[in-house]
């Protein structure tokens, strides 16, 4: 994503969010129990995760919950998250 890309992203949650907010993030990705506990490392402690297996058990879906202080906390944690292989953020 470039940076107008953003820049625009960044106002429209300034605009539906007031700071502090609590923000759900999605992912989908292989299920496998070390991905799953490095997602889980890059949020912090209070943030709530709610797991959902594929119909074949070959994916987990990961959604999380947590108050973030600011949009760019918001795109702190996609970035985090997507050094993980195989990761999709929704």
């Amino acid at each position: 994503m470039d940076e107008e890309q953003l820049n625009k992203l960044r106002a429209r949650l300034n605009e539906v969010h007031r700071w502090p907010s609590k923000y759900m993030f999605k992912f989908v990705m292989p299920n496998d129990e070390e991905r799953v506990t490095k997602l889980k490392l890059i949020f912090g402690e209070s943030a709530e995760f709610k797991t959902r297996l594929s119909s074949n058990g070959n994916y987990i879906s990961v959604t999380v919950y947590e108050i973030m202080l600011s949009a760019d906390h918001i795109f702190e944690r996609y970035t985090n998250a997507g050094t993980i292989p195989g990761i999709i953020s929704l």
